[in-house]
């Protein structure tokens, strides 16, 4: 048994002993895995750094050459200031030999020579500026009416300006349809108290989420658009409150009427205006004339004035104002029997604007006789700035037309499958049959619609026509 024993006793020594070499083998390795890894990264760094430091010896080298570069073409600068005083002095002293030699063989003085020089020149100057005065006045008449044109383009290409299109309703947009009856209220007491605080009429259907506000009047539109958003965020919607919210944001409204009165007049560079003018300048936002912005209208008028009585030489600034109030009589307090021009001009002079201004502002439709310069260029202005395209919009019937023409037009082709007039008539997509048109007659063919729109129709600015010519392949997977 004892023998037994010491055998197991060695054969487990022995198993432990392997145990714990394998243990010892496996960290040496997991230890000389980690050690390597180390050294790879240091190495990688080292590798790093001696690139760095290469760079940075190569930057030093290349700063110190341009360092030596610089003071050599410093060193050679100074000696040339050197040359060039010696040779300024050299000539002072050879110019004052020469005066004092002139003196000598005219017999006069150096300012008696400028005195009679001067008399000399100052006879043939006027002569000459008579004769020339003369040619100058034949060529004005000759060219006031292309120099006229010339002004206006230049005036018109220096001038970028935005359009905006009033509509007669707003869109109300909401999170949900279930607003709509709280808003609408029981038996619709919500909505007629709405409509009577507020002059508009409230539309809502079936359109999801949204209701349609719709008035002419810009103003009422914007109080009742805002009082319903403060309505609906709040959740308290019943007659003493609609009434109670509409009194409030129709003094906002008032209140911000004026800031944009204010904020006008300041990018506009117009100082000194009656408070009465600024409010007025302010609700031309919330007017508009055959589709065109009245504020945005007169703003680009101002600017227009101000660039066109530049180039003739005129006082910028009183053309400015003057073009800015141009229409101030379409936004009155009252609504008098007057033409809009009369009307402001009638405006202007009460609250004590000069009588120029205020003949420009009366006489741009030619209801009263001009008697200034900043007249004519007020009503041309006007003009540019209504007559630019997209400024007004087209009458509805004219613009649906001559979508359809240019549809029908491009459709009377062979070949041609379907037509589509898109970005308001500016684009015209023709989609051909892929078997009867290859690529060259479909190239053919957009020249061909693009010269036969030049030729028969009426159009703004351009219409660019795309061909579309493709081929499909169609199967089933069953």
């Amino acid at each position: 048994m004892i023998e037994d024993a010491q055998k197991e006793a060695e054969t487990i020594k022995k198993d432990k002993l392997l145990e714990v070499k394998e243990k010892f083998i496996s960290l040496k390795a997991e230890l000389e895995k980690q050690v390597n890894l180390r050294n790879s990264k240091i190495q990688s760094q080292e590798a790093k750094l001696k690139q760095r430091e290469m760079a940075l010896n190569q930057r030093q080298d290349e700063f110190h050459k341009r360092r030596t570069e610089v003071e050599a073409i410093r060193e050679n600068m100074e000696s040339q200031l050197e040359i060039i005083e010696k040779k300024k002095q050299e000539l002072g002293k050879i110019h004052k030999m020469e005066i004092e030699r002139l003196e000598a063989l005219s017999g006069l003085s150096a300012e008696e020579a400028k005195e009679r020089l001067a008399q000399t020149l100052k006879e043939e100057a006027q002569t000459s500026a008579a004769a020339f005065i003369n040619e100058v006045m034949e060529e004005a008449k000759m060219t006031a009416n292309k120099e006229a044109k010339k002004v206006v383009v230049q005036s018109i290409q220096r001038l970028a300006t935005e359009t905006a299109i009033e509509n007669a309703i707003t869109v109300f947009h909401i999170d949900s349809d279930e607003i709509k009856g709280r808003i609408i209220g029981r038996e619709g007491r919500n909505i007629r108290a709405l409509e009577a605080a507020t002059g508009i009429e409230i539309i809502v259907d079936d359109t999801p989420e949204a209701i349609v506000l719709s008035g002419f009047d810009p103003v009422r539109r914007e109080v009742a658009r805002l009082a319903l958003h403060q309505l609906v965020q709040d959740g308290r919607i019943h007659p003493a409150r609609i009434e109670e919210i509409v009194n409030k944001v129709r003094k906002q409204v008032e209140d911000e009427i004026i800031e944009t009165g204010k904020r006008t007049t300041i990018d506009l560079g117009i100082h000194g205006l009656h408070p009465d003018l600024i409010r007025m300048i302010g609700r031309m936002k919330y007017r508009s004339s055959y589709g065109q912005n009245l504020l945005q209208h007169s703003r680009e008028t101002a600017n227009l004035c101000a660039i066109m009585a530049a180039e003739l030489g005129l006082n910028p600034k009183k053309a400015k104002r003057a073009g800015l109030l141009h229409d101030i009589g379409k936004v009155p307090d009252d609504e008098p029997e007057l033409p809009h021009a009369l009307l402001g001009m009638k405006l202007a002079e009460k609250f004590k604007e000069k009588p120029d201004i205020a003949n420009a502002i009366g006489a741009h439709h030619d209801e009263v006789e001009m008697t200034s310069l900043l007249a004519p260029i007020v009503q041309v202005c006007d003009a540019i700035s209504g007559a630019r395209p997209g400024a007004r919009r087209e009458i509805v019937e004219a613009y649906i037309k001559r979508l359809n023409d240019l549809e029908q037009l491009a459709l009377s082709y062979p070949g041609v499958v379907k037509t589509y007039a898109i970005q308001a008539g500016r684009e015209l997509r023709v989609i051909v049959g892929a078997d009867r048109i290859n690529d060259v007659e479909a190239e053919n063919l957009s020249n061909e619609i693009a010269k036969k729109i030049q030729d028969e129709m009426t159009y703004p600015g351009q219409v660019k026509i795309t061909v579309i010519r493709e081929t499909r392949a169609v199967a089933f997977a069953k």
